[in-house]
């Protein structure tokens, strides 16, 4: 297939989705003619800056193809690595191009209020020479798998809270309560409920004559220096409220616990699917483990090849994967072609009409999933066409994200990959990549029964160091 000038020799597409452009390859293709060196700069919190090294064109007849070429990486590097300013560096004229798209009425302009509210810095796009590049500065947090002491771990859920009392490894406790965070607009709701579940493991700690050690908190969103930046969990949640009582609500709930114990308890927070990454490479006992969860959204977490959490907002739902100009737009961020319209209950109701399917548009997306799900049960070949649809997004997707994340392990979860239709997309996706991605050693996996074992909430109390 030919998009922008650039030849894609593609071997797989998805058969309910012909016109699927795998973003991977066409960076891939496009970089193989592209001689101009530029680099693309993110900076974020604390001063740290990524940086990309690339190739362009700037030719006449490569100016469509330099000016999408950069948008996406531009897009994909913000949702990876998270920031609020953008450098680029070798090309004033792209540089112009991407300050257009992140404008306050720019193509990018979601984009840009979102990185604002996450780092509370206005969002700039400055242009540079290339000899004038920033040099990268890059935090590691060291976080997890800390197994000495006695700990409480606090998993939100968004239909139900976790807690475990975590004694030297060893769960001693664990309690699981449903609850409404995503439909109750007092904060004091959502704040009570996370105080009572830690007071709870507390307890249990003390009937063993222990003291509490540290608090660990896995949470649905973005998360600073261990403030709520963003959470679906807070969505009814005022502005005002939010900004008084949400952002510092795990710290709020560790702090008056300490009071009541009356000594200091060090708690870290962090994104649910960091930790479910870190659940899988305590369980699997390896590095360089991305964990995608397939649900009501894409939910991606990273530990790195050294065993760290890069502090990252790996919000990959967000991130482009599909380079096809009619592909569905995100009602959301109002881009297309981005992971969660192709790994998540909504890549399933995209594709189950053009397989013949119908779905009651009135109904809420996870009761599409499940009339699905239930022709899977029955071997319905319009069903397997779904399955075998997104098994081939994935395979080529792997190849995408393998080019901006040192990957050895890939652990898929969420309601979409339950039963036999996520068996099907793990084959798939295995038989893709072993056409087109040889080189890649990994292939998407279920989580083994290890990483089960852990769980969230008790890989969140390995989260806090303490001595």
């Amino acid at each position: 297939m030919k998009f922008l000038n650039v030849e894609i020799p593609v071997k797989n597409l998805p058969q309910l989705d012909e016109g699927f452009i795998p973003l991977g390859l066409f960076f891939k293709q496009y970089a193989k003619g592209a001689s101009k060196p530029l680099c693309i700069a993110v900076e974020r919190s604390g001063g740290q800056i990524g940086t990309w090294e690339c190739k362009v064109y700037e030719t006449p007849e490569m100016e469509q193809a330099d000016a999408y070429y950069v948008d996406r990486l531009v897009k994909f590097l913000l949702w990876s690595w998270g920031g609020y300013k953008v450098y680029i560096c070798g090309s004033e004229k792209l540089a112009g191009v991407i300050a257009e798209a992140y404008s306050a009425k720019g193509s990018r302009a979601f984009d840009k209020e979102f990185m604002e509210s996450v780092y509370e810095q206005e969002f700039q796009v400055v242009s540079l020479p290339y000899d004038q590049k920033p040099a990268p500065f890059q935090k590691t947090e060291s976080v997890g798998r800390h197994t000495n002491g006695a700990r409480i771990g606090f998993d939100a859920g968004g239909s139900d809270r976790k807690v475990s009392a975590v004694i030297d490894g060893e769960t001693i406790y664990s309690e699981e309560v449903v609850w409404y965070p995503k439909v109750n607009t007092n904060p004091d709701y959502h704040y009570l409920g996370i105080l009572a579940a830690m007071q709870t493991a507390a307890a249990k700690i003390l009937e063993k004559g222990r003291k509490v050690d540290g608090i660990g908190v896995s949470s649905a969103g973005v998360y600073v220096d261990n403030k709520c930046m963003v959470a679906s969990l807070f969505l009814k949640v005022s502005k005002e409220d939010f900004a008084a009582k949400v952002k510092n609500i795990y710290t709020r709930a560790a702090e008056d616990l300490s009071r009541i114990l009356g000594y200091e308890i060090p708690v870290v927070v962090a994104n649910d699917g960091d930790v479910s990454a870190l659940a899988g490479a305590m369980g699997l006992g390896e590095n360089g483990i991305m964990g995608i969860a397939m649900g009501t959204s894409e939910a991606v977490g990273y530990v790195d090849g050294e065993g760290n959490i890069c502090g990252w907002l790996n919000e990959l739902a967000f991130a482009p994967v599909d380079a096809q100009p009619d592909a569905m737009e995100d009602e959301w961020s109002g881009d297309i072609g981005c992971g969660v319209k192709y790994f998540s209950q909504d890549g399933v109701n995209k594709l189950a009409p053009r397989a013949g399917i119908a779905l009651d548009e009135s109904e809420p997306p996870a009761k599409r999933l499940k009339v699905v799900q239930a022709l899977m049960e029955q071997n319905d070949p319009r069903a397997i066409q779904v399955y075998e649809s997104i098994g081939v997004y994935l395979g080529h997707t792997m190849g995408l994200y393998a080019q901006f994340y040192d990957i050895h392990h890939v652990q898929m979860m969420g309601r979409v990959m339950s039963g036999r239709g996520g068996d099907i997309i793990l084959e798939t996706a295995a038989r893709v990549m072993d056409e087109e991605y040889p080189e890649l050693k990994f292939r998407p996996e279920a989580p083994d029964e290890m990483t089960r074992r852990v769980g969230q909430s008790a890989a969140a109390a390995s989260l806090p160091q303490v001595k």
